[in-house]
């Protein structure tokens, strides 16, 4: 039962105010009240001291912002009277429109994000709201990190929208745990640490959650959310799905319904892809690369427009993957396109985080994904082959090779393809799906590769590196000069030991599968079936990956997702 009352004791805090009573029946509810009173008298105890602390060190007091303007970011038990969780609002069929109404945004409320003006169109109306929201749960989240505490239960039913100061409250306390270990007999500092920064990674990963959810509303069915953190979960498991890679695997599932484009989407490819950056940070699978509360309110993606933020060089790298994934998934017909999605290339390798032999082994496992060849393009448009045939995914498959002591790997190429029918392929791809697979082994070894082409004996051992240094890319990296060679991996593929092999679903006679294969060959880059024509690896990380070829050209890879199960 809840009852709405008024404090009448003249030496509580609370004095004349309207409070909401709550009637614990059941023993967990009654357990969950109790350890949620018992956590706001620490948390009132720790402020004291440190206010007592001030004054004895500064003369004065020096109390957060938000208890000068008498705001509280946290809820007792149920918050205050007629607030509702935030899945409450989220579920409404107008909920963005009421949820502006009730946060009364106005030009002085969407300053503190940021921006000077309200309105707009729906996506920058919904990253507006997604920043005041997120930036006040932060802010929550933060004040029980700071006092010591950590949630432990961060979910949507447990963040109210006051009514009274329409922020953001974390509530429902019945769970917090102290981040120290009250047992006796282990007092380690080191072991008092480490639980420590275990519980911020969980409180952060919960609130990845909630950003999720918020961001993408589709991700509020339960379906689709399972979904969501199978995937997550599967990278315990096949060591293939990182959370960065996140974006790779929801756009086909929540584009399905969305031919004009999901407004979810597009707020986390704003930017160059800087919500999908701080989602993975949250989400991050090792508790030690999650970001902070801290660290995550000072993100662009929370930042408006009118904040001068200097990113760091890791977000900086991100964007430039991000942009040229963008360029590389429209169909690049302008040479002036070309030579942009280039550039951003170069400049990757440039940038490249795991530039040693060690992280190439490291990250190289798995299947890549093919998604842009600086190298000729030839399709069918301006050719009258015979047999149409259309590419559908080209593949590279990296593993272990087993019982190796030297580091050596399986190297696979799959070509997927079809053969579509002669007379009206232009308005008809439906046809006989075929792969073709090519098999050898690699060696990784040390390499180098240049910057200056009277540097590189060989063209493809140098890259251009006249436009590096300008543009906003050049001096957001920071780079007052370009070095004289690069780091690489360099990648010596066997030989003598290849297998290739072709199926097809229709039965095919000598004649008809030597041109199939032709074709195939002369649509796709020639790395991709002549292995050995791969020279280096120049870019790697969790989610892309740059390969350069014996001419020059750069090949762009995107980790494919392992979404079947095991």
């Amino acid at each position: 039962m809840i009852f709405e009352a008024t404090v009448r004791d003249p030496s509580s805090e609370l004095y004349g105010s309207t409070v909401v009573l709550r009637q614990l029946t059941s023993s967990q509810a009654k357990r969950r009240g109790r350890r949620a009173l018992e956590v706001l008298k620490k948390l009132a105890r720790r402020q004291m001291m440190y206010h007592s602390y001030a004054m004895q060190v500064h003369g004065y007091v020096t109390p957060s912002k938000a208890m000068e303007e008498g705001d509280s970011p946290l809820v007792l038990v149920h918050g205050y009277h007629g607030s509702y969780s935030l899945r409450h609002w989220l579920q409404l069929s107008d909920w963005l429109p009421t949820l502006e109404a009730t946060l009364a945004l106005d030009e002085e409320q969407v300053r503190r994000v940021g921006d000077d003006s309200v309105g707009g169109p729906a996506v920058t109306r919904q990253l507006r709201l997604i920043r005041i929201l997120m930036r006040d749960l932060l802010i929550g989240v933060n004040y029980l990190h700071s006092h010591g505490m950590a949630h432990t239960e961060l979910r949507l039913e447990n963040v109210h929208v006051s009514p009274v100061d329409k922020h953001v409250k974390v509530g429902i306390l019945g769970n917090a745990v102290d981040f120290h270990d009250n047992d006796p007999s282990n007092s380690a500092v080191a072991s008092n640490n480490e639980r420590r920064k275990m519980m911020i990674a969980f409180d952060m990963r919960c609130v990845g959650f909630i950003m999720a959810k918020m961001v993408l509303r589709e991700l509020m069915d339960s379906s689709t959310f399972q979904k969501f953190k199978s995937f997550l979960n599967k990278y315990l498991i096949l060591q293939g799905n990182d959370p960065s890679c996140l974006r790779e695997f929801l756009v086909p599932i929540l584009s399905q319904n969305s031919p004009s484009g999901n407004i979810g989407l597009q707020m986390l490819d704003r930017h160059w892809g800087a919500g999908w950056n701080l989602l993975a940070l949250l989400l991050a699978t090792k508790s030690d690369k999650r970001i902070s509360c801290v660290d995550a309110l000072r993100h662009p993606f929370l930042c408006g427009p009118k904040w001068r933020i200097s990113p760091t060089v890791n977000v900086v790298r991100w964007g430039l993957g991000s942009t040229a994934v963008r360029l590389a998934e429209d169909y690049i017909y302008g040479h002036h396109q070309r030579r942009r999605l280039a550039y951003f290339i170069e400049l990757m390798e440039v940038l490249n985080p795991n530039s040693s032999t060690e992280n190439w082994l490291r990250l190289l496992p798995g299947r890549w994904c093919l998604l842009y060849c600086t190298g000729r393009h030839i399709g069918l448009t301006l050719r009258q082959p015979t047999p149409r045939v259309l590419i559908s995914d080209a593949f590279l498959t990296f593993a272990e090779a087993p019982e190796s002591v030297d580091p050596i790997l399986s190297l696979t190429s799959d070509i997927g393809f079809k053969i579509m029918p002669e007379s009206d392929w232009p308005h008809d791809k439906s046809g006989t799906e075929g792969n073709l697979s090519v098999t050898t082994s690699a060696r990784i070894t040390p390499g180098r590769i240049y910057t200056n082409a009277e540097d590189g004996k060989e063209s493809s051992s140098r890259i251009t590196s006249s436009r590096y240094l300008g543009g906003k890319w050049g001096k957001a990296a920071k780079m007052k000069e370009l070095p004289a060679s690069l780091p690489t991996a360099s990648v010596n593929v066997d030989e003598d030991d290849v297998d290739v092999s072709m199926s097809c679903g229709s039965t095919l006679n000598v004649k008809s599968a030597r041109n199939v294969l032709q074709e195939v060959r002369t649509q796709t880059p020639p790395e991709m079936f002549d292995l050995s024509k791969i020279v280096c690896g120049t870019y790697i990380d969790s989610r892309l990956m740059v390969l350069r070829g014996v001419n020059g050209s750069a090949l762009l890879f995107v980790r494919s997702n392992r979404t079947s199960d095991p």
